[in-house]
């Protein structure tokens, strides 16, 4: 079985191989990974680098988001029954889905899209519900209206602005120029160009603003909200933050089984599509993480692990 850890020594990912694979506990999955989603930060994050109760961690395997087939089960595990395609999340603090099997907890997992190849399902479980949740779960997002999306193009905004958009909100998103008419596909009404324009400039009175960007976006944001504006974040820069406003406004998405669900409903019903940067081997994942490979920054890169013999 191949594995992506982290080195205890450098830090950076390295591949493994070991002839045991893990065994799935009580409500627990056992998957085989045809496919994980990359968040190339995820190697410096907390969980990353320690347990739960707070010590050091050495050689987590990363990736929390896959798509693939239900290898074994463990007790009270639902009706996911063997051989059934999913997709869906594990926890951060364990061993993560960069690996030819991973275990995930029954309640993080739900039915593949029928419409998606795993690849493309495995772009979508932990960008789709961070978008869900801070949309509908934290900022109560209602009909019409007005909210701004700040990294419109990127893995996470792609999927705010169709949901903003299906839920009949007035849908404004920042990107670059060359990704702006991706965005005004995907439901935006306007785009603005970060690279040339400066949103706070051009638009106040929103009543959501969904930054996944931070640094000055995020600071610049509160000037645009009207009264009783809603803002949240995602970017971990936040956690933690001195100032409450961003401490408040920052989540940590969730697994929910029931949103993983309607999330496939959505896809296939052609509602909501994916987006997917580039596809990689497993082999070519540690220069992702490392900052080395090329993006078009559309969406998520996705591994490819179905060369498993």
């Amino acid at each position: 079985m191949r594995t992506l850890n982290v080195a205890e020594s450098s830090g950076a990912p390295v591949i493994r191989e070991t002839t045991s694979r893990p065994q799935p506990g009580r409500g627990e999955l056992l998957i085989r990974v045809w496919a994980a989603g990359v968040i190339p930060t995820e190697t410096s994050w907390y969980p990353t680098l320690h347990c739960k109760d707070g010590e050091p961690r050495n050689g987590a395997v990363l990736g929390h988001e896959f798509s693939g087939v239900v290898e074994a089960v463990g007790q009270d595990v639902g009706s996911l029954e063997l051989g059934r395609e999913v997709y869906g999340m594990n926890d951060w603090f364990a061993d993560g889905a960069m690996a030819d099997y991973c275990i995930a907890p029954f309640f993080a997992v739900a039915p593949k899209p029928e419409r998606l190849s795993h690849v493309e399902a495995a772009s979508v479980p932990i960008s789709a519900l961070t978008a869900w949740q801070g949309l509908f779960d934290h900022a109560r997002l209602r009909p019409g209206e007005r909210v701004l999306i700040h990294g419109g193009s990127g893995a996470v905004g792609s999927f705010a602005v169709q949901l903003a958009h299906q839920h009949g909100a007035h849908v404004i998103a920042t990107a670059s120029s060359v990704n702006a008419g991706l965005v005004t596909e995907l439901g935006a009404d306007q785009v603005v160009d970060y690279r040339t324009q400066r949103f706070d400039e051009l638009f106040k009175d929103f009543d959501v603003v969904f930054d996944t960007v931070g640094g000055d976006t995020l600071e610049r944001s509160w000037t645009v909200l009207k009264p009783g504006g809603r803002l949240v974040t995602v970017v971990s820069t936040a956690e933690g933050s001195t100032d409450p406003r961003v401490a408040k406004a920052f989540f940590i998405v969730e697994p929910n089984q029931k949103q993983l669900f309607e999330i496939a409903c959505l896809v296939d019903r052609g509602e909501i599509q994916t987006v997917v940067d580039a596809v990689i081997a497993l082999s070519e994942a540690p220069d992702v993480y490392a900052g080395k490979a090329p993006r078009r920054h559309q969406g998520k890169m996705v591994v490819s692990l179905a060369t498993l013999q």
